[in-house]
Parts: structure tokens; sequence; C-alpha cells
């Protein structure tokens, strides 16, 4: 087996994230889920962008912010996802290529337009994400590179598209495609709605052991397993995957690794702005010490280190120097 050229591939939904701070009363007039991500058609996705204040553009998408983070730590990465032939085609191409992340989709002409998830920011920094998944969900088996996948020592799979079946099976092949060439495979659960929808899918997955590295918050670990105990739900997964890790929001976060436990609390920060995107650079933070062989306790540090980032600022892709910021809060 050839040494890998690439840290991490991943593939997942080619979002942009439209922002804007909102008052609790206008969450419960527009009758929105607060704090959780919820699917809307085109006709919703225009009547709450009518609804939002001014609001600020940013590429996002679940799996493409964790490649954010993890470039910006130096990993070499690289993204699949589809985007459609218009404007917000282009700013995702744009800047996720500006990152340093390989970015080469073929973009799918017609409607639907590109996907778009717009984000109603509350006082207290909670993020209530409404997602037209548009072009996204129509990424299909034959725009994989399969060359790049088996080239990438990290295969790393956003739950969120396993929803719509086209990308789905694009993300089986993916899969086997990886295994094939003896890699790893990483799987994020994105949300408890997505597991209430394919939880069998998972579960099948982990219990045929093609998912190594297992990422989830303590909701999605719940939902995972049926077991409302955190403790409980740990014991029925980590001895299923290589790697399970399990964040905590306040609480922290947990890995396990082949018996090896560890734990890390969560950073010290002064105000929470805004909570969009810290269990996916968690996940950036995590990979960058564990591509390079960094100990467990040191690869959770990280994730927390670059969630806490996150967090104090508008908007999923960080703004501080990530690898300056890890560098010195480790030393």
């Amino acid at each position: 087996m050839a040494d890998p050229s690439l840290d991490v591939i991943a593939i997942g939904n080619a979002i942009v994230d439209v922002m804007a701070p909102a008052e609790e009363a206008a969450i419960a007039r527009l009758g929105l889920n607060k704090g959780g991500m919820t699917l809307v058609d085109t006709t919703r996705a225009q009547e709450l962008y009518d609804a939002m204040g001014p609001a600020k553009e940013i590429s996002g998408g679940s799996a493409a912010n964790t490649l954010a983070g993890l470039a910006a730590l130096g990993a070499k990465c690289a993204f699949i996802g589809q985007v459609a032939d218009d404007q917000l085609g282009e700013v995702f191409a744009h800047d996720i290529r500006a990152g340093g992340i390989h970015f080469a989709t073929p973009v799918r002409a017609g409607d639907p337009p590109t996907a778009r998830c717009l984000i109603f920011v509350t006082p207290d920094g909670e993020r209530t994400m409404n997602t037209f998944l548009g072009a996204s969900q129509f990424l299909p088996p034959a725009a994989l590179d399969e060359r790049l996948i088996a080239s990438a020592a990290i295969l790393y799979l956003e739950g969120y598209l396993w929803d719509p079946e086209e990308p789905r099976s694009a993300m089986r092949r993916a899969i086997a495609v990886a295994r094939e060439a003896g890699r790893k495979v990483a799987f994020t659960a994105s949300e408890s709605f997505v597991i209430e929808r394919h939880g069998d899918d998972f579960r099948a997955l982990i219990e045929e052991g093609q998912i190594d590295l297992l990422f989830v918050n303590e909701g999605e670990l719940a939902t995972l397993t049926g077991e409302s105990d955190f403790e409980a739900g740990v014991a029925k997964v980590a001895s299923k995957v290589a790697v399970l890790v399990a964040t905590r929001s306040a609480k922290g976060a947990i890995a396990v690794a082949h018996g090896e436990r560890a734990e890390v609390p969560a950073e010290p920060i002064g105000r929470v702005v805004d909570t969009t995107g810290a269990g996916d650079l968690f996940a950036a933070g995590f990979l960058s010490g564990y591509v390079v062989g960094r100990p467990l306790a040191e690869c959770l540090r990280r994730g927390a280190i670059c969630a806490c980032e996150i967090i104090s600022h508008y908007g999923a892709r960080p703004e501080a120097d990530l690898r300056k910021l890890v560098a010195e809060r480790l030393s």
C-alpha cells in the first residue's frame, strides 16, 4: 500500500451559510426549531431569507468546515461536494480553494441552485439552521475521484449528506474505495434527526466494521444507542469502532480508542457568540492530531481549542491563526 498523499478527503454538503442575528421572538414567530437544523424547500427558504435582518454570507457545510480547520492547521485536504453552475456555487468553490483545499467536483447545470443554510443566531449564541440542500443532494457516484479517495489517509463522511439517495450511494462507494485502499473511514453523525431517519444504516455500518472513527455529540449518541445515560451509550459503541469521539458542549469531550479513554474539559471562553460549526471544528482539531499520531488526550485538547475559537465569533470558519493558537495553548 502506497503512503497517502492527502491527510483527509471529505464528502459533504457544499453549502453557503447566510447568517443573521435574531431575537428570541423572531424564532417563535417564524416557527423555527431553536438550536436545531431543519431541512426546508425552496418556498420556505425564500420566506426565511426575506424575514432575516442584515446577513453575512460565508461558505459552509459541516465537512467543508472541518476541512477548513484542518487546512488551517497544516493538513493536506480535498473535498468532494456538488454545487450548481451559479453565483453561490462560484462563491463556495472560491472560498474552499482559497483555503488550500483541493476541490474539483464538476458543477451541475440547471436547477436546483447551490445549497444554502439560513442561520438565525440568538443573543445566547445558539444557532438555528434552516437548510435548503439544493444541488448538494444530487452528488452522483460518477462525480467521485476514486484515485483521490484512495490517496487519502482518512475518508471523512458527513451524516447530513446520507439523507438524499444519490449522495448516499456515492458515500457507500467511497467507503468501499477507501477500505480497498487500506485507508480509514471517519463518520460524523451530524444531527439526531439524521440518525432517526437512517439509524439502521449507521448502526449496520458500525456493526460491519466499516467506520473507524465516529464523531457524535451527547444527544446524537443517545439517539444512536437508545441509551439516555451518557456512559451507557459510550459503552455500547466504544468496542465497535476503533475511535469514538463524543462531545458534550460545556462539559467537554471524551474519546475512547483501542481501550484507552481520555477526557478534556471545554476551553474557557469569556462569551459564546455563535455555536455554528463548533462540532465541525472540534473534529478538525482532533483529526489534526490523529493524522500525525499525537496522544489521544492531545487530540481532544486540539479539538477543544478549535471549537472554542469558532464559538467566539460569527461563522463556522476560523478567524484566528489556528496553528498558532493550538501551539500556544498546548505549550
